[in-house]
């Protein structure tokens, strides 16, 4: 069941289907591995990296043979890979693939995904002509054991070695990738291929198919989704006792019949919300250096602007209804209680996302997961967001308060899209050249006269960018989409 949740895109529902099979194992060996080494999956498609590292080495402790370890090294080597940590990977890489045991007829598949991998990491550490060696032999070994669905992530790793050498072989193999994995009904690949089709720039029926097909498997993962309980599982911090504690706690507020104790409760709720915003105006305010005080008091003055207006438009509607619905209705009733709590609900997402756009910035090591995961946030079933080559920067080498900079202007970049645009299909696309990372923004939506641009939140970019002596300008024309242009010194 478990494995099912993950090829439908369920991780934390295959994480709380994990653990209640853990009761049954009585002993450590294969079925405790196998265990392990799912949750290790989840977590490292969840890109909570030290979760994975943790659940492989368990399932490392309880292979029995050399044959078992294999699997789980092979994850952590493809862990390190998006660690950038490619020197690591190789090394467990080229010790795998020196088992005599791959020699071996039935184990040839796992020695073209082995070597598959090892020729990614070359890649991705600038061995170009050691990389290419491996991947293309790979490609070979699966073509001759009809390892057709192997066959794809090495017409993909090829795709991307290509993008940026010959972008008609890039797109040659981005299309095999395709053609292959619709024969194999294997989404996620069918999108990984169609991305970089459209990042190639090879016109809009990519970006078409892309909606098309990502609009498909949304709706199919949601439903699945809803057949599972949608608890979030975290074996170290104890969620599942927290989410019963919640759950409790929601049963005995629905549960108090007289009308005045709900209004406390919801009153109480709403000043702590507006204190908490309060403090955040008066923390910005604080934050910026002294070097660019200027610009930046401009912009943190905008942003609690911003900030009390967002509470204003989008809270203080549904508050006055929520307080309305107390005063006016018997809160005794089931149906009365379920529509409260729906409000209540509405209520707490409403102030998630004004939370989540104001908080605080990571830039440590999570920088790069933590940016891709905001812009992943505006993904919807009407607008689709594009990211291509965000873990290609080296973040580690850019100053914390750049760091800061991009992700408060790509932020309001993706509010202004979501508000103004009624795009469908948004493309971000990073790129480093020489001391200087580019940043290019598309989208698909209505556009507008350049001469009648709305600043507002467009301004507070400029301001943004320009206290780092960076560039950022702005393309538009009615029905022809937006697009913006970001340069800075790194």
């Amino acid at each position: 069941m478990a494995s099912i949740q993950q090829i439908n895109g369920d991780y934390y529902g295959s994480n709380e289907t994990l653990t209640e099979a853990l009761p049954y194992i009585k002993k450590k060996d294969i079925y405790s591995a196998a265990i392990n080494n799912l949750f290790g999956i989840a977590y490292k498609e969840l890109a909570i990296y030290d979760e994975a590292f943790y659940y492989y080495n368990e399932a490392l402790k309880d292979c029995t043979d050399s044959v078992s370890r294999q699997s789980p090294l092979n994850n952590i080597a493809v862990v390190y890979i998006q660690q950038k940590k490619y020197n690591e990977s190789i090394k467990i890489l080229e010790s795998i693939l020196s088992e005599k045991i791959l020699e071996e007829k039935v184990f040839i598949p796992n020695k073209a995904r082995f070597m598959d991998n090892l020729g990614y990491a070359y890649f991705k550490k600038e061995n170009y002509d050691k990389a290419l060696m491996l991947m293309t032999e790979s490609l070979k070994l699966r073509e001759e054991n009809n390892d057709s669905y192997g066959s794809i992530e090495s017409y993909l790793h090829l795709a991307e070695f290509y993008a940026k050498k010959d972008i008609q072989k890039s797109n040659e193999n981005a299309k095999k990738a395709y053609q292959i994995s619709t024969i194999q009904n294997s989404v996620d690949e069918r999108l990984k291929a169609l991305s970089f089709l459209i990042s190639n720039g090879s016109g809009t029926k990519y970006a078409q198919q892309y909606i098309s097909i990502n609009d498909s498997i949304t709706k199919i993962r949601n439903n699945f989704k809803n057949k599972f309980a949608k608890i979030k599982y975290d074996s170290k911090k104890e969620k599942d006792e927290n989410q019963k504690l919640k759950l409790e706690k929601i049963e005995n507020l629905l549960a108090i019949k007289e009308a005045e104790k709900d209004k406390v409760i919801l009153f109480a709720t709403i000043i702590a919300t507006l204190i908490a915003f309060t403090s955040l105006g008066v923390y910005l305010r604080k934050r910026y250096k002294h070097k660019t005080r200027l610009v930046e008091i401009t912009t943190a003055y905008n942003t609690e602007t911003r900030i009390a207006k967002d509470i204003h438009d989008e809270l203080a509607n549904d508050v006055f209804h929520a307080i309305t619905f107390t005063q006016t209705q018997s809160l005794t009733t089931e149906n009365n209680k379920d529509t409260l709590l729906q409000k209540l609900n509405h209520i707490y997402s409403r102030v998630r996302g004004i939370s989540r756009e104001n908080s605080n910035v990571d830039t440590g090591a999570n920088y790069s997961a933590s940016l891709k995961d905001m812009l992943s946030t505006y993904n919807t079933s009407d607008i689709h967001v594009i990211i291509t080559n965000i873990e290609k920067i080296e973040w580690n080498d850019l100053e914390n308060e750049k760091k800061v900079i991009i992700h408060r202007v790509l932020q309001e970049l993706m509010v202004n899209m979501k508000k103004h645009s009624q795009a469908q299909l948004v493309v971000l696309k990073f790129e480093n050249a020489q001391n200087t990372l580019l940043i290019d923004y598309k989208d698909n939506g209505k556009g507008c006269e350049k001469s009648k641009i709305i600043k507002n939140g467009l301004q507070n970019m400029e301001n943004r960018i320009l206290a780092i002596k960076g560039t950022i300008t702005f393309e538009t024309e009615p029905d022809k989409g937006f697009k913006v242009n970001i340069t800075m010194p790194k």
